[in-house]
Formats: structure tokens, C-alpha cells, sequence
């Protein structure tokens, strides 16, 4: 029998946006479509989606969509393409938000160049929030963060009444100050090992792959 941490309660619609509209400006080349495993980096997030059993899956587009689009199996994922990706990351969780089904009780925040999230971490990030959601106090917690040996990191899961101040974000990195505002909020999940690296450059691009063929 699956632990709580391997299911998610079905009377609590959720959802899944994934990040992946970047430009790749200091790579100089798609990051989605780097070669990774017997893919390439998208379809290892993609992966990692599908598994956590999402209600709704939204795929966040952006920098080179269309080869995106043509090169790797979106199935299963709602393609929202955000023409304003070049203002940074709080643009793309926007324009998913917008795409969320109404009844949506929580969202995970996946990165579309972080390969090595798992989503055995994602599916008990939402069973923290669910667990605290059914105490029914007034304090119960409206955001769950991986707490890594180095930090926090993604994914990141939000409840519905989190939305509103998700959706406003501007720039890049506004979802961390967030997380600062919002503290009194959070829970953490604590998760061994390091954050798991996203791409942005050859360097990071190289660790990345070093990684993998560790795990093999």
C-alpha cells in the first residue's frame, strides 16, 4: 500500500505549473531541448509531472516554443505560451495561473531546467498542505518549500489562497521574496542532499549530466 506521501487525496484537486519560457540568453541555445538521459531536459521534468498524478498539468512556454513544441511530447500538459516571457519568471507563473481550473486547491512550481526534482518530494509537499488544510485552523499553512542540506529550493507548492499573491509577482526572482513575506505561512519538507541544479549555463549544463551519470 502507497505511503500518504505517494498518493494525493482525491478531494483535493491539483495542479501543476511547469516553468519552461526562459530564453536560454546565457546559454545561447534552448535549455529545454539540451540532451539529457534518452531525452532531453524538458522531458525529465515532464516525466517527473506526470508521476506526481496531477488533476491538471500546465506547461508554461515562451523562448523557442515552437521548436519546444515540435521536439518534445507535451501529452497530458496544457500549453500556455506567455509572449512576455522576456520579463522574467513571475510573467510565466501568471499566464499558468490564468490557465488553472477553478477548482484547483494547490499548485506545484516545477522548473522546466531542473531535472533532478523528484516527484516523490512534490506529492508530499501537497500532502503537508492538505494535512494542515484538514485541521481547518485559521493558521494553517498556505505554502510548502523543499528545505535541502544547501537551502530551499523548487518544487514549490502553493494553496489557492496563495494565488492572488502569486499571480501579482513582477520580475525574476519575486517568488523568493515571497517566500520571505510569507514566512509565517510556509512549511518545510525536509529533503537530504543538495538543491538540485537548474541550467543556465555550459558549466551548470555539464554538472548537471556529471549528476546523471553518478546515479547510473
Amino acid at each position: 500500500m502507497p505511503s500518504l506521501s505517494e498518493r494525493l487525496p482525491a478531494q483535493h484537486p491539483t495542479a501543476g505549473l511547469i516553468l519552461a519560457a526562459g530564453a536560454s540568453r546565457r546559454l545561447g541555445r534552448p535549455k529545454q531541448l539540451l540532451p539529457y538521459g534518452r531525452g532531453v531536459l524538458l522531458d525529465a521534468v515532464l516525466a517527473a509531472a506526470r508521476d506526481c498524478g496531477f488533476d491538471q498539468t500546465v506547461l508554461a512556454l515562451g523562448g523557442s516554443a515552437a521548436e519546444v513544441q515540435r521536439t518534445v511530447d507535451t501529452t497530458g500538459c496544457q500549453i500556455v505560451l506567455n509572449p512576455d516571457f522576456g520579463a522574467g519568471c513571475s510573467s510565466s507563473i501568471a499566464s499558468g495561473l490564468a490557465a488553472l481550473h477553478p477548482d484547483a486547491d494547490a499548485v506545484v512550481l516545477l522548473l522546466g531546467d531542473q531535472p533532478g526534482v523528484r516527484s516523490v518530494d512534490a506529492r508530499a509537499l501537497l500532502e503537508l498542505l492538505f494535512r494542515g488544510k484538514a485541521t481547518g485552523r485559521q493558521d494553517a499553512p498556505g505554502i510548502a518549500v523543499c528545505r535541502y542540506d544547501d537551502g530551499v529550493g523548487h518544487p514549490l507548492a502553493f494553496t489557492r489562497r496563495m494565488l492572488p499573491d502569486l499571480a501579482s509577482l513582477h520580475g525574476d526572482k519575486a517568488v523568493w521574496k515571497l517566500l520571505e513575506q510569507r514566512a509565517a505561512d510556509a512549511v518545510e519538507l525536509r529533503v537530504p542532499g543538495p538543491v538540485p541544479l537548474d541550467v543556465d549555463t555550459d558549466e551548470d549544463y555539464r554538472l548537471v549530466l556529471a549528476g546523471l551519470e553518478g546515479a547510473l
